[in-house]
């Protein structure tokens, strides 16, 4: 039942689709005023890139807030983000999905896999990663199962180590593919330009 609702409301949403540089960008208008951006992969319908952005209590436009894919790199907000901007040598998470697992990568965690745990907390409702040697410990949800109501199964939770990254995977559950599915046939029927169509405007 909560995974057709999250699907009504996706369907509901006034949405916009270009098409560049391989990628299908598709932006999402929701009757409360929230933005949605997503980009798939043009050839697979994988998604590379989901970007929130909400308005303020005032009416102002607030910044993009990346939920899937490379965050927005340093030097295209605001000099005061420039100024404040982590080292390379701190851990850097960012998300990104294959086509049947949420994927999750925390880059410059230099420590051997065994050093690692990761676990689902039910109660909270949501993933934790932590280190024996307690250097590092972190917590993060899967805004998808909320989104979709459904629970958090240990079982389908499994992570790797490799050139000091740590590489978290969460099985989809078969609810969420087929919303998946659905959705891309919901992309199909909007209409979509393409950057060349713009450029010649802009020209």
């Amino acid at each position: 039942m909560a995974v057709s609702g999250w699907l009504e409301s996706l369907r509901a949403a006034e949405k916009t689709a270009l098409l560049q540089d391989g990628r299908r960008k598709v932006h999402y208008l929701f009757p409360d005023g929230k933005e949605m951006a997503e980009e798939y992969d043009e050839k697979t319908s994988e998604l590379l890139v989901r970007k929130w952005r909400v308005k303020s209590a005032l009416g102002a436009l607030g910044q993009w807030q990346t939920e899937v894919g490379d965050p927005v790199p340093p030097g295209t907000g605001s000099l005061g983000q420039e100024l404040i901007k982590e080292s390379n040598a701190n851990p850097i998470f960012i998300r990104k999905d294959t086509k049947m697992s949420f994927q999750w990568r925390i880059r410059n965690l230099p420590y051997p896999k065994d050093i690692y745990s990761v676990s689902v907390d039910q109660k909270e409702r949501c993933v934790v990663v932590r280190t024996t040697n307690k250097k590092y410990h972190k917590k993060f949800s899967i805004p998808d199962l909320d989104r979709y109501q459904l629970p958090l199964d240990d079982s389908s939770l499994s992570y790797a180590h490799a050139n000091c990254t740590l590489i978290i995977s969460y099985q989809k559950p078969k609810e969420v593919l087929a919303a998946e599915s659905e959705l891309q046939k919901e992309l199909k029927k909007v209409k979509t330009a393409h950057s060349s169509d713009g450029d010649c405007k802009t020209q």
